[in-house]
């Protein structure tokens, strides 16, 4: 009696929807085929879903190539039909020089000639051969037929306004029914309210003290409220599980619960034209003949003009350093050796430092880069942080926080910007184009382009608006309800500039004073605390 053969059983499925093809149905089908063939199927199972035979070959899917990379462990390759295997030529001829070299048997279960059984372990037939060179060319052939009609269609229907052609919708909106059929965009209440509280913590409120966060303390505070990123958002929308298959090392599957924020993802977010309900193809908006972006939605989450104010407050920030989410010390960026300019950097012994003294101080960096310091100065971090925040509430304290609300204005030049980098990337595929259809399509778009232009430079520039309230707080206020790290970016915001110089033998029991100066050196802060030195010199010398 001939031993059972081991094998595996390769299911895949291009979309996960498509229930022609379900994984159940083609498990069952390989089951049968491999219990008539004696192969042992065990548990022995290969599942790509949601990977297309098109675009990755066999030994790329992360399961079946998994297998292949092991051809120890199996005798045979059992596959539903001939297109779960493969789609082209090319494919099919790796797979079957490698089923020669390891002597496999490869067992597509159902066809149109009905099942076919291709036999590696011993020489293979011409007959055989020429079988898997016409299947490989009748799937390559129909894998063509069908990009073909589906790149045509989604090309249709990518131009009609408000019409969305299906898949994951961005972040933010969600399918609906469209009247006349179809379907649309709407806002999807959840995630809007997750984009608005994005928004709000980088904008920041500076009337209640609360200055913009960085993308990355953005992404750190979604995660640790348990906010679902955009991917598992709509898994939970789709009812499906959160989290799944990511890239790894070659050959390597990592498989993740839940997928994350990254401070890239929110930055990507919010510099989406797709926020004001423009249609997306690639990098770039998707125009009508006149050259004006078709829209996705009627329920854009933005305007134009807060998209750009969004925009502005990213680009400031790019420019802004970004304090380590770690950090305790009030003083980070704003302390300075006067020995050498070098910041100076706050020191904490660790319990099981040999260091008799546990005394947490801020220290000179010159050594750390490099840097020769002739008079490394070093202070009690307690000293320091009493004495700037005395100097800081003495100068700054009694100013009122205002709150300033910008009233959006219109400048038409951001899209210009963009939309002529788009005309200069079109134009420079001028001449390449051989027939009179292609050359006219390309004149087409060209004048599309122009024409944006034209009417965009035609629109006048209106000026955003501040107004200005009272919050009824003063910045003694606001620093007293405050933790260390608004403390420390008011601070910071202000300009606050403290040079210490090194200390003087002997012991001293508090801060001397003559080691220290502290200024702030942001205008608008250096004017008011200058005005308030000098009306308190008034004061003094009225009272004389």
């Amino acid at each position: 009696m001939n031993p059972l053969l081991r094998g595996v059983s390769a299911l895949r499925l291009s979309v996960l929807t498509d229930e022609t093809t379900s994984p159940e149905r083609q498990r069952e089908a390989n089951q049968v085929a491999a219990a008539s063939l004696g192969i042992d199927l065990a548990d022995r199972e290969a599942v790509d879903l949601g990977v297309s035979a098109s675009k990755t070959t066999p030994f790329e899917r992360p399961e079946l190539g998994a297998w292949l990379r092991r051809p120890n462990d199996f005798d045979a390759l059992v596959f539903w039909r001939f297109d779960r295997a493969v789609r082209s030529m090319d494919d099919m001829h790796t797979l079957s020089l490698w089923a020669r070299e390891n002597r496999k048997m490869i067992v597509f279960a159902e066809g149109p000639g009905g099942r076919l059984v291709l036999d590696f372990r011993n020489p293979l037939d011409p007959m055989a051969q020429l079988m898997v060179t016409l299947f490989a060319f009748a799937a390559q052939m129909e894998a063509q037929a069908i990009r073909e009609r589906v790149t045509g269609a989604q090309a249709a229907m990518r131009v009609m306004p408000l019409r969305w052609r299906g898949s994951r919708p961005p972040y933010g909106y969600m399918p609906a029914p469209l009247e006349g059929g179809g379907w649309t965009l709407v806002q999807d209440p959840e995630a809007v309210a997750v984009l608005e509280r994005i928004m709000r913590e980088l904008m920041g409120d500076p009337s209640a003290g609360i200055l913009g966060k960085s993308t990355a303390a953005i992404a750190r505070g979604l995660n640790a409220d348990g906010i679902l990123s955009p991917r598992d958002h709509w898994s939970m929308k789709k009812g499906r599980q959160t989290g799944g298959k990511t890239g790894g090392s070659p050959g390597e599957t990592v498989t993740r619960d839940r997928f994350g924020w990254l401070h890239s993802s929110v930055k990507e977010l919010l510099t989406s034209e797709r926020l004001m309900g423009w249609k997306i193809h690639g990098a770039n908006p998707v125009r009508d003949d006149k050259g004006a972006p078709v829209m996705a939605t009627a329920e854009p989450i933005l305007t134009r003009e807060e998209f750009d104010i969004i925009g502005a407050a990213l680009a400031e920030r790019s420019h802004k350093k970004v304090d380590r989410s770690d950090t305790v010390a009030l003083l980070l960026r704003v302390i300075h050796c006067d020995g050498c300019g070098e910041r100076m950097y706050l020191h904490v012994p660790s319990s099981t430092s040999k260091s008799t003294s546990k005394t947490a101080t801020y220290k000179c960096s010159a050594h750390i880069k490099g840097v020769v310091c002739k008079a490394q100065s070093i202070i009690k971090r307690e000293w320091a942080d009493e004495y700037v925040e005395g100097e800081f509430l003495r100068l700054l304290g009694s100013l009122e926080v205002t709150q300033h609300r910008t009233i959006p204005g219109y400048d038409p030049q951001p899209e210009i910007d963009a939309t002529l980098a788009e005309f200069e990337d079109h134009q420079a595929q001028q001449g390449r184009q051989k027939s009179t259809a292609a050359q006219s399509a390309w004149q087409r778009r060209a004048d599309a382009l122009d024409a944006r232009l034209a009417e965009l430079e035609g629109r006048e520039k209106v000026e955003p608006r501040t107004e200005v309230t009272s919050t009824g707080k003063t910045y003694a206020d606001v620093w007293a309800e405050a933790d260390t790290e608004v403390k420390r970016r008011m601070l910071q915001e202000a300009g606050a500039h403290l040079i210490v110089k090194r200390a003087t033998r002997g012991r001293w029991h508090s801060l001397d004073l003559r080691r220290v100066e502290f200024e702030v050196r942001q205008p608008f802060f250096a004017d008011a605390a200058a005005d308030h030195v000098a009306m308190i010199a008034d004061l003094e010398s009225a009272e004389r």
